[in-house]
């Protein structure tokens, strides 16, 4: 029994390592290709107005210098709404600076009231109702973005089959462990994710850290509100968007840069840990089991740890070898010009080894404790306030106006295979 069952997570490693080497494949030949092939031009048409989204919780890591990226991109029809829930945040003067410094591009809305349970939801809801453009899109305050960002979203849009935008995503500016390990995850399962899904699969899988609508798609959905009580809404909104209206999801060739420079190991494992939970509720357990796979270091242990053996001992070596090539290359490849840390290496072995716990702690676990508010994740990352009556029900992507009616059999998960 221990024979067969060490030798069974060992062969499971085994093909985690393979695949891990299909996706770096991908990553690579996407990015050769992009360095060989000019951008697409625009049609020739007045580019559309975008209004940029952009709610803020707290100071985030150099986050002056984040919203600096934003006032300054040369695209000739934007505006940048700072959203903040009360003057009481830490982020209102830093926001308020911002408006000071930008005031052509830059205005602060405070949020009205508090419609739902998720805060990032409560502000957008504010934000979308003052925003002066039909291109919505939704930016984390702690992002940074490439000169031709809007460009793209804007050319892509003059697609009427486009309902829906998102970009790669990949980390910069870690000066602590947990800050490198945090990066390292956006660019080598995140980004990595986004990338392999697009080429092989011909998946564009939606990730709310940067995401632009079309505010008549948005309104067609039921605005944010009808997200209000969901953690994962950029999970919702792509499979509404796909299956409910029948748009396409776009991934973009322009990434967009998650700025981490001081979290702790600390932080970034309670981070994952309600990541974890959050995305188990979004797809089916058998693919979250599946996904592990891409984690093999710790099955290969486990292995070994059954039946030590040199053999046992040569694919834990031969396994973790592999996952160090591809998160090192993929590292280096999605953060052109951005320097390579010389704790890499082990900041990619402790990584693993927290995110195999974190996983394995949301097969169980439901509950979430987020900005200090304990909540329950149902299906589809649904919240539920503790001890409280249920929430609203969410409506299916079926009863969307227009919806068009999709195969059974389809997988729930087309939007979270990133992660």
């Amino acid at each position: 029994m221990t024979h067969a069952l060490s030798l069974t997570l060992l062969s499971l490693a085994g093909i985690g390592a393979f695949v891990l080497g299909v996706q770096l494949f991908f990553v690579l030949r996407r990015q050769w290709s992009l360095s060989r092939a000019p951008a697409p031009v625009s049609s020739g048409a007045a580019p559309a107005g975008i209004s940029i989204l952009k709610p803020l919780c707290g100071v985030d890591d150099d986050l002056e210098a984040n919203l600096a990226c934003f006032a300054t991109l040369g695209y000739p029809a934007y505006e940048v709404i700072l959203g903040v829930k009360d003057t009481r945040d830490p982020a209102y003067q830093v926001a308020q600076a911002a408006v000071a410094r930008w005031p052509k591009v830059m205005r602060l809305e405070l949020q009205h009231g508090e419609p739902g349970l998720n805060p990032k939801v409560n502000q957008l809801i504010t934000l979308a109702g003052v925003a002066q453009y039909d291109i919505l899109l939704i930016s984390d305050s702690n992002t940074r973005v490439e000169p031709d960002y809007l460009h793209e979203i804007s050319r892509t849009f003059e697609d009427p089959e486009v309902g829906c935008i998102s970009h790669p995503v990949s980390g910069i500016g870690e000066q602590t462990l947990g800050s490198l390990m945090d990066n390292l995850y956006q660019s080598t399962t995140t980004g990595a994710g986004q990338i392999a899904a697009k080429q092989a699969a011909d998946q564009d899988i939606v990730v709310g850290k940067s995401m632009a609508l079309r505010r008549e798609v948005l309104e067609a959905l039921g605005g944010f509100y009808s997200v209000r009580n969901v953690l994962a809404e950029d999970f919702v909104i792509g499979r509404w968007v796909t299956r409910g209206l029948g748009k396409r999801a776009v991934v973009a060739r322009a990434p967009v840069y998650n700025v981490s420079q001081k979290k702790s190991v600390s932080a970034f494992f309670k981070r994952y840990i309600r990541w974890c939970i959050i995305h188990h509720s979004c797809i089916p357990t058998p693919v979250y089991l599946a996904q592990s796979l891409l984690n093999p270091m710790p099955w290969a242990l486990l292995g070994a740890m059954l039946e030590p053996s040199l053999r046992a001992l040569g694919v834990v070596a031969g396994v973790t070898l592999a996952k160090l090539v591809h998160d090192v290359t993929v590292f280096r490849v999605l953060r052109p010009g951005q320097p390579t840390p010389a704790m890499t290496v082990p900041a990619v072995l402790l990584k693993d080894v927290l995110l195999f716990v974190a996983w394995a702690n949301g097969l169980f676990a439901r509950s979430v404790d987020w900005r200090g508010n304990k909540l329950r994740v149902m299906a589809g990352s649904k919240l539920i306030p503790p001890a409280s009556a249920p929430v609203q029900s969410l409506p299916t992507p079926e009863s969307l106006p227009g919806a068009k009616s999709e195969p059974e059999s389809e997988s729930d998960s087309n939007e979270l295979l990133a992660g």
